[in-house]
């Protein structure tokens, strides 16, 4: 498939986003199960953009629950080449207030319970992720986020948890002795599998509060939560939908198009030809 370029993966909101003519909703069969929701295919500015909705319409998954396999093959499947992800995340640092967008450029995985791997099976693969996030993408949305007046910090190193309980007060101490940034319960799977398919990705961070930590702010909640998302809600859908030109017209000179090149180690004759069709649309153009 061909039939997008460029995929977005957030909350609702973005269907009235200003000047997406949609198209169709498009329902995804993957390998690994169904995507979170149908993909909303539109068109901005003459690109072809599909958006998912990260936990459902609705809201129904928890961040455990989410099948991060299936969202990204799905996304490769409808020819996507660059994903623009945004999602709620909590401060670890005073200066990073809430309604403030970061651009993180690291990660630090605190997970348990999740598949964030297209391989195994019979295939084994290691790509790089040293440098997890696409800057050349992050570097082109941060540029229009502060184009339009945000607030903005561009790098930083983004805590993934399990979820979907907050952090205990010990544990968010432990974290900011870390140096990290910003905490949400999302992104690093995103991030890994993008890396498998060969797809830059990048991430918009909207901070909402300052966790549990912060001594006379309190403690993080739900309502909280909702009421900055509110406030960044306007702001967020321009940054993605000013955004998309640019990244489906940058030239991919980084290392997310080669990310496989010489990171499938599994012999060819080793690997089933059931696995050979099933991610044929990840490593077909290394394994025939």
């Amino acid at each position: 498939m061909n039939d997008a370029t460029i995929g977005i993966i957030g909350g609702s909101g973005l269907y009235q986003m200003e000047g997406l003519n949609v198209l169709e909703e498009r329902k995804v069969e993957t390998p690994f199960g169904d995507p979170s929701d149908s993909y909303v295919i539109g068109e901005i500015d003459g690109v072809r953009v599909a958006f998912l909705s990260r936990h459902g319409r609705g809201h129904r998954l928890t961040p455990s629950e989410l099948n991060y396999r299936a969202n990204l093959f799905g996304f490769k499947l409808l020819g996507v080449h660059t994903i623009l992800s945004a999602s709620a995340v909590g401060s670890m640092k005073l200066e990073y207030a809430p309604t403030d967008i970061v651009f993180p450029h690291q990660f630090i995985d605190r997970t348990r319970h999740r598949p964030d791997t297209f391989f195994g099976d019979g295939i084994v693969a290691h790509v790089a992720f040293g440098d997890p996030i696409c800057t050349g993408v992050s570097s082109t949305m941060s540029a229009v986020a502060r184009d339009l007046g945000a607030r903005v910090h561009e790098g930083g190193v983004y805590l993934c948890m399990e979820g979907p309980q907050f952090s205990t007060r010990a544990e968010s101490n432990l974290y900011r002795s870390w140096g990290v940034d910003v905490i949400g319960m999302t992104n690093l799977q995103e991030a890994k599998l993008a890396r498998e398919a060969e797809i830059c990705y990048a991430t918009m961070a909207l901070v909402t509060d300052y966790d549990c930590w912060h001594e006379t702010h309190e403690d993080v909640n739900v309502e909280t939560i909702l009421a900055y998302l509110a406030k960044n809600a306007e702001t967020a859908q321009k940054i993605l939908r000013n955004t998309i030109v640019p990244a489906a017209s940058r030239a991919r000179d980084c290392a997310c198009p080669n990310a496989l090149q010489y990171a499938i180690i599994t012999q060819q004759s080793a690997i089933s030809a059931r696995v050979k069709r099933d991610l044929a649309p990840i490593i077909g153009k290394y394994v025939s």
